[in-house]
């Protein structure tokens, strides 16, 4: 084992008691030789509401957390009662990663970077002339913000509360000189006829939250296809998709890169993403969910 001080390091948000996250980093942290412990803080099971974030920062110091990874809903409130925050993930509103420093709280977004590396990766060839972005939340915009990193000429945002479609649309087209539209899902057929790629960014296709979102007559072999759901990792739609001839990306490689940067942030240590990839698909593999 490393002779480098153990890390202690924690997930906070509602629900996050199953996550994989805390076994991913574990995992790869011991193939490093590190000594490493990711514990959740799971707001329901601990009953307490968001607006504690602030005590939970503290008592999370007081104990000697080195970082916290932050999920729903704590993403955006945690910006305020941060010292610090890298450009990108203030330009997004939106931080995951916490390192408890000794020049205080610095923040950081690895959805964002995260789904540009699984994009890169997963689907190199694939055309970004026109995009459809589904869900324009929190996951949402670190997706789009990436779309645009790659590359995309034109990005369509839909969502069904026109409002925040609207929102993150005007976001986007002030920090990136691209064509931004944003629509409804009632516009999905149109979009859909003509777009190049489309990025699926909202809760359906959980579990929780089965199905799709639309109607998989609007796909067509031309059209590439990514979810960011990853439990499970063969969606309805991705399942969809493949029927209609389309290429795809699943969850799974998001989930894992933006770990994959996490884990680089806290410790200094660089990750095996292959083998982070691997023990992430052993994870996954026992937990199958019915079509």
């Amino acid at each position: 084992m490393s002779q480098t001080p153990p890390y202690l390091v924690g997930l906070v948000g509602t629900g996050v008691t199953p996550s994989l996250t805390p076994a991913m980093h574990m995992a790869e942290a011991r193939a490093l030789g590190l000594d490493y412990v990711y514990r959740t803080i799971d707001l329901t099971t601990l009953g307490l509401a968001p607006d504690q974030l602030p005590d939970i920062l503290a008592w999370a110091r007081r104990l000697g957390f080195d970082a916290l990874n932050v999920t729903h809903p704590c993403k955006r409130l945690v910006l305020e009662y941060l010292d610090r925050v890298d450009p990108l993930a203030q330009a997004l509103g939106s931080v995951n990663t916490v390192l408890f420093t000794d020049e205080g709280l610095v923040g950081h977004n690895t959805d964002t970077t995260g789904f540009e590396t699984a994009f890169r990766t997963g689907l190199p060839r694939a055309s970004v002339d026109d995009v459809t972005l589904l869900g324009a939340g929190g996951a949402g915009s670190a997706v789009a913000d990436a779309l645009l990193r790659v590359g995309t000429r034109r990005l369509s945002v839909v969502d069904i509360d026109a409002e925040r479609a609207e929102e993150l649309a005007a976001d986007l087209a002030r920090r990136h000189a691209v064509e931004v539209r944003h629509a409804t899902t009632d516009a999905l057929p149109d979009l859909l006829a003509s777009a190049s790629g489309l990025v699926h960014c909202t809760p359906t296709g959980m579990k929780e939250h089965p199905g799709m979102l639309f109607s998989p007559d609007l796909l067509r072999p031309e059209l590439w296809v990514a979810d960011i759901v990853y439990r499970p990792l063969d969606t309805a739609l991705l399942r969809a998709a493949r029927d209609a001839g389309c290429a795809t990306l699943d969850g799974g490689s998001m989930a894992v890169h933006q770990a994959v940067d996490a884990f680089r942030l806290i410790t200094g240590h660089q990750p095996d993403p292959a083998r982070m990839i691997r023990h992430f698909h052993d994870l996954v593999a026992p937990h199958p969910v019915p079509a």
